[in-house]
């Protein structure tokens, strides 16, 4: 087994690494224009602002008082700055990663498995959706749940003999990652006899209990990834990039993308024109203004980014009372919305087709006064850059809201509460449940608050009768994240975005903890939560365990219900059926109009 681990930071960044001789895409990657001024917002203010506080240059410093002036903040903050220095750092990665990919494709390696969650599986999962497979190369497929109809299904399509697992935590303690690696280890330990660790390669923090598990285990590879980088930072370090490789991706034109976005943005960068500042610009100036929902579009082929983009946002801007709330994916909402609430951004992909209907939804926005940002990618590769972009931009929004972008302090609150519930779950062999409020046909419906009606649609359209403006509504699905279910789902929220005119997100338990969950918990109390359960058709045993993957799944779903009546946040929570498809069709067509929505 052999530990790989990048070489150190340049001291002298941004470097001209590596120079864009071969890459025959010139268009710089940057919005149109760079406005300086958008409707709604005050954005030379906050591009003045930047300026003057010289947030560039001390950026690029890795000076930790942008954000906090307590020391011992300070000296966290200033140990979460290495993805600065990535798109340099990981060249001398490069040649490694294309022999380790070679090396899988000569041990007839045909699928890859990635177990993570939050920052180790998300950007995997946005490279298999909208880059994928190069001929040749495996299948990835990217585990970042609990819920075993998933599991099982990824279980049934891979040969176990010819797979390989990806076993991907930072800090190497995750109990979805563990538990999962539990669960594959033993399969492939059934039919592969000897030398089970050469199916499995870790991708960790130095020192965890993952990296001495991986060496005790005889993993077939353990890479180390630089510890100054946060998980949701961490695109363009091993977590990504490993991935990336065994996908066929070219690491060094990949990389060659996010080097150029961060000399475009480099320290001598004038606010305005510099395109991860300016964006951070608009994201600070539209929490400023009261537009803390931002609404992302993006070109068909890009959708997948998303996912990444509201992690990294709600995780880092939702905490002290404050935050942004990312809606990727939304619904096109009708015209005559009250958008007062919102900034719009669309990404897109140059030549890419079937983007009317958000473009023609932008041109109302725009229109009607909302601040509109359009980004464009010259093709797929640019990904890397937008990776970049947006994870300065974050930390400079952070630094005009006033909080500390790199900490995530209400994560642990539901991770708590799993914990504890799982405790009496062994102690009892139940878990502990409240009888619900209402009940029809098999859907049960409970609430943190006052319950009017007799059925859970009834219910769940009074609930949503008392949202005010500046609220947005989450779905939070403890369902199996499958075509059906997810078409269902956003059955439900275009609903539920129509008759209300709030801004709605839609998250997959328990992957959503990791992302928009701090920010449930730790941003303003304008969120109203519907959190969906439901019956599983199958079960799958964690070894060693002594419970299985439904009752982690449901541990999860009542520790954040609970974290969210502790913060006396308005919720319910729905159960459906196996048959949750149906189900949510039938509560979809049934939810009235709230009486007092404006």
């Amino acid at each position: 087994m052999k530990n790989c681990s990048p070489a150190s930071a340049p001291k002298n960044w941004p470097s001209n690494w590596p120079p864009p001789k071969d890459d025959p895409v010139k268009t710089k990657n940057v919005p149109v224009g760079l406005p300086a001024q958008l409707p709604g917002i005050d954005l030379p203010d906050a591009l003045g602002e930047l300026k003057e506080e010289n947030v560039p240059q001390r950026l690029w410093a890795k000076d930790p008082s942008l954000w906090k002036s307590d020391p011992q903040i300070q000296n966290t903050i200033r140990n979460r700055l290495g993805w600065l220095d990535l798109p340099s750092v990981m060249g001398s990665a490069v040649a490694e990663l294309a022999a380790f990919a070679a090396e899988v494709r000569r041990a007839g390696i045909k699928d890859v498995v990635l177990l993570g969650m939050g920052g180790s599986s998300l950007c995997p999962e946005v490279l298999r959706q909208v880059i994928g497979a190069r001929a040749g190369s495996p299948r990835l497929s990217v585990l970042d749940t609990t819920d075993p109809g998933a599991i099982l299904a990824v279980a049934k399509a891979v040969n176990l003999r010819k797979a390989l697992f990806i076993v991907s935590s930072k800090s190497g303690g995750t109990i979805e990652v563990n538990s999962l690696f539990r669960y594959f280890w033993a399969k492939v330990e059934a039919v592969q006899k000897t030398k089970t660790g050469a199916s499995f390669v870790a991708v960790t923090d130095p020192g965890t209990t993952l990296e001495r598990l991986a060496k005790e285990k005889k993993f077939r590879r353990v890479f180390l990834a630089p510890p100054d980088v946060g998980g949701r930072y961490s695109a363009l370090t091993y977590f990504g990039l490993v991935p990336a490789a065994l996908l066929g991706i070219d690491v060094k034109r990949f990389l060659e993308r996010a080097a150029r976005v961060a000399n475009e943005s480099g320290p001598g960068q004038d606010p305005s024109e510099n395109p991860s500042v300016w964006l951070g610009a608009v994201l600070g100036a539209a929490a400023e203004a009261g537009r803390d929902k931002v609404t992302l579009w993006t070109a068909p082929e890009l959708r997948a980014f998303g996912i990444w983009a509201e992690q990294l946002i709600a995780e880092s801007t939702g905490k002290e009372g404050t935050g942004l709330v990312p809606a990727e994916n939304e619904p096109v909402p009708p015209a005559e919305i009250d958008g007062r609430d919102r900034v719009f951004v669309y990404l897109g992909l140059k030549g890419s087709k079937g983007t009317g209907p958000a473009l023609k939804a932008l041109a109302a926005m725009e229109k009607a006064g909302h601040p509109v940002v359009r980004l464009e990618l010259s093709d797929r590769y640019d990904l890397a850059g937008e990776f970049f972009r947006w994870e300065m931009a974050t930390a400079v929004a952070g630094q005009l809201m006033g909080i500390n972008p790199f900490d995530e302090p209400n994560v642990s609150e539901s991770k708590a509460n799993t914990t504890r519930i799982l405790a009496q779950f062994e102690a009892a062999r139940a878990l502990p449940e409240e009888a619900p409020a209402v009940t029809e046909k098999g859907v049960s419906l409970w609430s943190t608050g006052k319950v009017r009606g007799d059925s859970p649609s009834a219910v769940l359209g009074d609930f949503l009768s008392a949202t005010r403006p500046g609220d947005y509504v989450a779905l939070m699905a403890y369902v199996t994240p499958d075509k059906a279910r997810t078409a269902a789902l956003q059955g439900l929220r275009r609903r539920v975005g129509k008759i209300t005119g709030r801004a709605t997100t839609l998250g997959f338990g328990p992957r959503f903890l990791h992302s928009t969950g701090q920010l449930h918990k730790g941003g303003a109390a304008n969120g109203v939560f519907i959190q969906i359960t439901a019956a599983d058709a199958a079960d799958a045993v964690v070894p060693g365990a002594g419970y299985g993957f439904t009752t982690l799944k449901m541990a999860q779903a009542l520790g954040d219900f609970q974290s969210l009546r502790e913060h006396g946040r308005r919720a319910v929570r729905i159960h459906l059926s196996k048959n949750a498809t149906r189900d949510l069709a039938a509560l979809t067509g049934k939810i009235k109009a709230p009486v007092s929505a404006a």
